[in-house]
């Protein structure tokens, strides 16, 4: 029981500290809108998934990908200085499309109930 648990305790763990590296420590501007989502940690504790999206609607994807790639290894020095863990796990930034689908289908909604509202002739 404790092998499940483990990762997901220091999945919980890492989103909270990538959060806040990223808000307060990274000074690259391409990754200045980045909202860290979930964190997946692999069940020997070697790989974190961290699951992001980007709240900036005219950021471009790439750029930011570049700029997370860039920034992960500042982002495990400062997680090997704060958490008292044996290995730090190496870091994969996956970007999240739920929000941006989420977005796209309140969009579509919203056009469904502005075109219900229409008078029909």
């Amino acid at each position: 029981m404790t092998e499940t648990r483990r990762p997901r305790r220091v999945g919980d763990l890492l989103l909270r500290e990538v959060a806040e590296i990223l808000q307060k420590n990274v000074n690259d501007p391409r990754v200045g809108f980045v909202t860290v989502t979930a964190v997946e940690v692999s069940a020997d504790l070697q790989v974190a998934r961290i699951y992001y999206t980007v709240l900036d609607p005219g950021a471009d994807r790439r750029d930011v990908e570049r700029g997370l790639r860039s920034a992960s290894p500042f982002i495990r020095r400062g997680l090997a200085r704060r958490l008292r863990l044996k290995t730090v796990p190496e870091i994969r930034f996956v970007h999240d499309a739920s929000v941006d689908r989420g977005f796209r289908l309140l969009e579509i909604l919203e056009d469904v109930r502005h075109d219900s509202e229409e008078p029909h002739q």
